[in-house]
């Protein structure tokens, strides 16, 4: 195994040198700090332009209330009558006319209001005329059927769930914001290792064909024996995945940080127009940016990096072992790749279904608990697990069996590799692959 480390160290080289892979590592933080800017200002953005709108109170709903503006719009009270303003629009520089009909009872549920526009109402501007009409509606039916205002504000209760364990001896570090926290990590973790293994899995199956089919193998194999190739090319293209993702998880940060101190624009520069402005808005806006701070403190990241960097690591290595082998069996005819990579693209597929639809929802559920100990699965299934906390045996039985799976799968491959390596010329299936298994050196 001594060439082992130059030929990692070529497929390693050979690759970072590349100007595709320069140019994706470098242009893929700064195309999401174009992005995130972009976004901002799109949010941000707000016409100069006011909309003067002239406001009919046909019922007198609105009477012991001050018209307001609403953003750029500048609701103004109208004396005359609907026809006269419609004819004089210009003169009297309205840019549209809001007319609010009588309630026929302080019991109606329903109220339907006219605006009357040379052009269609935004569907923001609605939304803002929609909300403001219905906090005045809500007051003046409060007079109007005599009700004490302070007790009706009494009847809205903001209610929460706060899980306790039963023994009271065992240290609480739930809280109601346990389980969002937990399937946002769940999910960040099941994305990257989706994208992680489906990505570089077929980097190494194209990189095996690229060989093979431009016979730069036959040369390689007479001074290698075919499994240290195939192990040194998975370990190679390994490292340029986790080159890339370090280079991004250190990039991406820093540009979206000069971007914000460049343009001065952040997500606390969000326009809140169409938020609540009451203290009860941000009080429980501040409560809930507690309680997530709190509980990322609280996550057990001592045991969930390692636990996420082992099962990324047995996971790619497993994969990308039958994506090599499946590479070596194909012909020249490249199109095969979709036939035989079907049956290994499934298990991740369905691990991705599972995580998302089962883990997240139900993380102790027999369905989550049986996927995350098989080792097809486990890779993305027990990492999003690890976000809920579960039993420490089923997380050391699933690395067990992850771990056992994934040597078996490598020697598998790389019997299979040391056949088809060489083999030209002629289709195969999976039951001849299996055959060259039993081959002898």
């Amino acid at each position: 195994m001594n060439k082992l480390p130059l030929i990692i160290k070529r497929e390693y080289l050979t690759r970072v040198k590349k100007r595709s892979f320069i140019l994706t590592t470098l242009l893929m933080p700064i195309g999401l700090a174009v992005f995130y800017g972009v976004v901002i200002m799109m949010v941000m953005y707000q016409s100069d332009e006011s909309f003067n709108i002239a406001v009919l109170d046909r019922g007198e709903i609105l009477e012991n209330f001050e018209l307001d503006s609403i953003g750029n719009v500048v609701l103004m009270r109208a004396s005359q009558d609907l026809v006269t303003i419609k004819d004089n629009m210009e003169a009297l520089k309205y840019d549209g006319i809001l007319e609010v009909p009588a309630l026929g009872s302080a019991y109606d549920k329903k109220l339907t209001v006219f605006f009357y526009s040379e052009d269609s109402p935004s569907l923001e501007m609605q939304e803002r005329v929609r909300g403001w009409l219905k906090d005045h509606i809500t007051s003046y039916k409060t007079q109007r059927l005599e009700l004490d205002s302070v007790k009706l504000a009494a009847l809205k209760t903001r209610v929460s769930i706060d899980p306790k364990p039963i023994d009271e001896s065992q240290e609480d570090t739930s809280s109601s914001m346990s389980s969002v926290i937990a399937a946002g990590i769940a999910s960040a973790m099941t994305m990257i290792m989706l994208l992680i293994i489906t990505i570089y899995g077929n980097m190494v199956m194209q990189g095996v064909m690229e060989e093979k089919t431009s016979r730069i193998v036959e040369v390689i194999i007479s001074s290698v024996r075919p499994f240290q190739l195939m192990l040194g090319k998975i370990t190679g293209i390994g490292l340029v995945g986790l080159t890339q993702l370090t280079i991004w998880a250190i990039m991406i940060p820093l540009v979206m940080m000069l971007v914000g101190l460049v343009t001065g624009l952040s997500g606390a520069d969000m326009p809140t127009t169409n938020l609540p402005a009451n203290a009860e808005g941000m009080e429980e806006g501040m409560e809930m940016m507690q309680q997530v701070f709190v509980e990322l403190q609280n996550q057990n990241w001592a045991l969930m990096i390692p636990s996420f960097f082992i099962f990324f690591l047995a996971g790619y290595f497993m994969y990308a072992s039958l994506f090599a082998a499946i590479g070596s069996a194909i012909g020249d005819d490249l199109s095969e790749s979709q036939a035989l990579t079907l049956p290994i693209t499934i298990p991740i597929i369905l691990a991705s279904y599972i995580t998302f639809f089962v883990v997240i929802r139900a993380p102790d559920s027999s369905l989550a608990m049986w996927s995350s100990l098989f080792p097809l699965f486990s890779p993305l299934v027990m990492p999003a697990r690890m976000a809920f906390d579960p039993p420490m045996w089923q997380v050391l039985l699933s690395l067990a069996l992850l771990i056992g799976t994934c040597l078996f799968l490598v020697w598998l491959a790389g019997r299979i590799y040391r056949v088809g390596i060489l083999l030209y010329g002629k289709k195969y299936n999976f039951m001849q692959m299996m055959k060259w298994v039993f081959y002898s050196d």
